[in-house]
C-alpha cells in the first residue's frame, strides 16, 4: 500500500500539473483575440496574461468551494485517497488530447467529469451532489455560451450604432487601445474562475486525508495554484490561439474588444456566484456572436459544430476515464 503522506504529495503535485496544463491549454482564451488583431506581440500578450492570471487567481474562493463540496458529497468520499488522483487523470488526459489537436475544449468540465466518474466508481451515484451538479455545472454549461453569444452580438450592434460616423482609421486606433484593457479583463477573469478549480480540488484532497477540517482554502494553496496556472499560461497554447483567433472569422480590434469584454463580464459574474464555467465555451461563443453581426457567412459555422461536439463529449469522456482510473488505482494501490 502507498504511504498516505507520499500519496498526498503525489496528488497535490498532479493537481498542480493539471493547473499548469489548464493555463497552457486555456491561455488562448485570454490572448487569442488580442494577438490575432495584432494589437500586441505574442510574447507581450503571453507575459501579461500570465501576470493577470496570477492576480485573478488570488481573488475570491467561491468557485473553489463549489469544486470542493458542490460536485461530490465530502462525507461520502472522505475515505477515498485515490479519488482525486483518478479525477485528475481523466482531466489531464483530455487536456493533452485536445491540446495536441488544437481543439478549444473545456478544462473546467474535464476536471468536473473526472471527479464525477471517480466518485461514482468509489461509492456509486450516492457520492454525487446532484443539486450542485445541476445548478452549478449543467445550467452554467448551457447558459454561459448562450449568454456569451447573445451579449457579444448585442454589444457589437450597440458599438456599430454608436460608432457609425467614426472614421475607420480613427476607430481602429481607438479600439486597439481599448482592446489592451479588454484583454486584461479577460485574463484576470480567467484566473479568477479557472485557478480556483484546482484550489478546490487540493482542498478536497486535504479534507480526505484529514489535513483540514473544512473546505476553507489555505493561503499556500492559493499561491501555488496561482503560480502553476501562470507558468502554464507563459508556456502557451499556440494551436488553440490559431483556432480561436483566426479560424472562426477575420477579426479587427473592434471585434476583439467586444468579444473579450463580453466574455469577461459573463465569467466574472459566474465566478461571483461560484459557478465553474468554461472560459473556452464563453469566449468562443462571444467570438461567434460578434462575427454574426458582420454576416452569417463570415463565420465558419462547421468549426462551431466541431467545438460543440468536443464540449458535449468532455464530461462523459473524462467521467469514463476517471471511473476506470479509480478502479485501476484501487486494484494496484491496495
Amino acid at each position: 500500500m502507498f504511504d498516505v503522506s507520499f500519496l498526498l504529495i503525489v496528488i497535490v503535485l498532479v493537481a498542480l500539473i493539471f493547473d499548469f496544463t489548464n493555463g497552457a491549454h486555456d491561455c488562448a482564451n485570454a490572448i487569442a483575440t488580442v494577438v490575432s488583431t495584432k494589437v500586441v506581440t505574442p510574447r507581450f500578450a503571453v507575459g501579461a496574461a500570465a501576470l493577470l492570471n496570477l492576480c485573478g487567481a488570488l481573488v475570491g474562493t467561491e468557485v473553489a468551494m463549489t469544486l470542493g463540496g458542490g460536485i461530490v458529497v465530502p462525507e461520502v468520499v472522505e475515505s477515498s485517497h485515490f479519488l482525486v488522483l483518478a479525477a485528475l487523470s481523466g482531466a489531464i488526459a483530455w487536456n493533452l488530447v485536445t491540446w495536441y489537436f488544437g481543439i478549444p475544449s473545456s478544462s473546467s468540465h474535464a476536471l468536473i467529469g473526472g471527479l464525477i466518474g471517480a466518485a461514482t466508481a468509489h461509492a456509486g451515484f450516492w457520492a454525487l451532489n446532484w443539486k450542485g451538479i445541476v445548478y452549478k455545472v449543467l445550467m452554467p454549461l448551457v447558459a454561459s455560451p448562450v449568454l456569451g453569444f447573445a451579449i457579444g452580438m448585442a454589444f457589437m450592434w450597440c458599438i456599430y450604432r454608436v460608432c457609425a460616423n467614426l472614421h475607420r482609421a480613427r476607430g481602429n486606433t481607438l479600439f486597439r487601445r481599448l482592446q489592451i484593457v479588454s484583454a486584461g479583463l479577460m485574463a484576470t477573469s480567467h484566473g479568477l474562475n479557472d485557478a480556483q478549480k484546482t484550489m478546490g480540488i487540493i482542498t478536497l484532497t486535504l479534507l480526505i486525508f484529514g489535513k483540514t477540517d473544512s473546505l476553507e482554502v489555505p493561503l499556500w494553496v492559493k499561491l501555488v495554484c496561482a503560480g502553476a496556472m501562470s507558468l502554464g499560461t507563459a508556456f502557451g497554447g499556440w494551436k488553440i490561439v490559431k483556432t480561436m483567433g483566426h479560424r472562426i472569422f477575420k477579426m479587427e480590434p473592434i471585434h476583439g474588444f467586444v468579444a473579450e469584454t463580453s466574455a469577461a463580464l459573463v465569467i466574472s459574474s459566474a465566478s461571483f456566484f461560484g459557478a465553474p464555467v468554461s472560459t473556452t465555451h464563453t469566449i468562443s461563443a462571444c467570438i461567434f456572436g460578434v462575427g454574426s453581426t458582420r454576416c452569417l457567412s463570415a463565420v465558419r459555422w462547421p468549426l462551431a459544430g466541431h467545438m460543440m461536439t468536443a464540449w458535449i463529449l468532455t464530461i462523459p469522456a473524462t467521467g469514463l476515464i476517471g471511473f476506470i482510473s479509480y478502479r485501476i488505482f484501487i486494484l494496484f494501490g491496495v
